[in-house]
């Protein structure tokens, strides 16, 4: 008689014996690795530059993108670009925080009123210029169609594409547009200062050339005279890794404003490059629309509006900064309103929305804005305030002091002329340099 024992191990050499192994682990989960927050652009009158803008050193500065790819395009003006685009293909640049070998891209047609179609996409690593690395070409695919139709209101998610993908690389998202969106009748979902310029092809699907051939660009000049570029029907980049995600929530400070033209050195870029030295993996998001306000739309939805789909939905989220109510407390000018009340009422509604979700929430001290052309007294007087509360409520689970980074010692509601971008509102590159040194990276490795 067979023993129980003999056949306990008969059966376990017949099960190694027929290839039997343990469950493969599971995949990393998509976390976001770039984002940009989307505003409904619709079309709107020419615009000139006044005699104030004109005076600015760079109100004839033109990208050197432009300049390379379309030497002859003259920059509107507006305040995001006005291109609109029929049988071509578009070609954006997307600067990513954490890579991976898997990836996704999420487009999107979020404050479109009517269905958008896309006749074709892909995805590649960026070589320079309109160029990509051509053996990194992956056409995208969405729930298995090559060529869908975003709903209005709505985003569409990729399948995964295999890809590998280095920390903090560009990548290129080719979208090739059969229809005319002039005639489209409905507000263009785009982001629109992305400080990228990106490409614009002559007619036809150009979808994963290796080099597109130029019609024209994304830049503009905005009314203040500074060259930027537009980012269109684009919301984020996913990757399938195990990294936490911060999401840089705020307005043109942190979206990168006189920070440099395809430079990547906007202050959540260059606090990414000091994670990266330390060793601390964290995939850095920037969440930012310029001109954003707390409490009233401005160029895109108030930060109330917009927390939810901007911060709250990005995949793999812990962290999130916030530094915002410069533009509240300039375009309210002398008025008693909005408050400094109305402010902190609108920081707490962030805070506990954070929290709620189980996020860490910072918050950032405003820079000073004495010389910028919404100042004034009874501004500097709620913004001092504002600050005062941000540092000592205890409301935020910790405080980025970037006021006291930039500030003039011998005029504390200036700038230091050296982190001064001529504007008095927005940092030089030095000044977001020296941003970027204060902010203590030890936070996202406290409890």
């Amino acid at each position: 008689m067979i023993s129980f024992r003999a056949l306990a191990a008969a059966t376990i050499i017949l099960a190694a014996s027929s290839g039997i192994t343990q469950a493969a682990s599971p995949p990393s989960p998509w976390i976001s690795t770039w984002a940009a927050p989307s505003v409904a652009r619709t079309d709107q009158p020419a615009q000139t530059l006044s005699s104030t803008a004109q005076a600015f050193p760079w109100s004839k500065d033109v990208p050197a993108a432009v300049r390379d790819a379309t030497p002859n395009q003259e920059l509107p003006i507006s305040g995001a670009s006005p291109l609109h685009v029929k049988d071509q293909t578009l070609r954006q640049i997307a600067h990513i925080s954490v890579g991976s070998s898997r990836v996704r891209v999420v487009l999107s047609n979020s404050l479109g009123t009517l269905p958008l179609t896309i006749g074709a996409a892909s995805v590649a690593l960026h070589d320079k210029g309109p160029a990509i690395k051509p053996a990194s070409k992956h056409a995208l695919t969405f729930g298995g169609l090559a060529a869908p139709s975003i709903p209005a209101g709505a985003i569409l998610v990729s399948d995964p594409v295999e890809l590998a993908v280095p920390d903090r690389a560009d990548l290129v998202v080719d979208l090739y547009l059969p229809d005319d969106t002039a005639g489209w009748k409905s507000p263009v979902t785009v982001h629109p200062a992305s400080w990228q310029v990106n490409y614009v092809s002559t007619a036809g699907n150009h979808v994963g050339e290796a080099t597109l051939p130029v019609a024209t660009t994304t830049a503009y000049r905005r009314g203040d005279g500074l060259a930027s570029a537009s980012s269109f029907f684009l919301s984020r980049i996913e990757v399938s890794a195990n990294a936490p995600v911060w999401v840089a929530f705020g307005d043109s400070i942190t979206d990168g404003t006189q920070s440099g033209i395809d430079a990547n050195r906007r202050w959540p870029d260059l606090v990414s490059a000091r994670l990266a030295s330390a060793g601390t993996r964290v995939s850095v998001v920037n969440g930012a629309i310029g001109g954003g306000r707390v409490l009233l739309d401005g160029v895109g939805p108030n930060a109330l509006a917009r927390f939810d789909r901007d911060v709250l939905a990005q995949p793999g989220v812990r962290f999130v900064t916030v530094l915002e109510g410069i533009n509240d407390i300039g375009g309210g000018g002398a008025n008693a309103s909005p408050s400094v009340a109305d402010l902190i009422a609108g920081h707490r509604q962030l805070i506990d929305r954070a929290h709620a979700q189980g996020l860490r929430i910072f918050g950032a001290t405003l820079t000073p804005f004495e010389g910028a052309a919404y100042y004034t007294p009874e501004g500097e007087v709620k913004r001092q305030a504002l600050n005062d509360w941000i540092r000592k409520s205890g409301a935020y689970d910790a405080v980025l002091d970037f006021d006291a980074a930039v500030r003039d010692p011998a005029k504390p509601s200036r700038s230091r002329p050296e982190f001064d971008s001529g504007d008095h509102l927005h940092p030089s590159p030095a000044g977001y340099q020296a941003i970027a040194a204060s902010f203590n990276i030890g936070v996202f490795r406290a409890k």
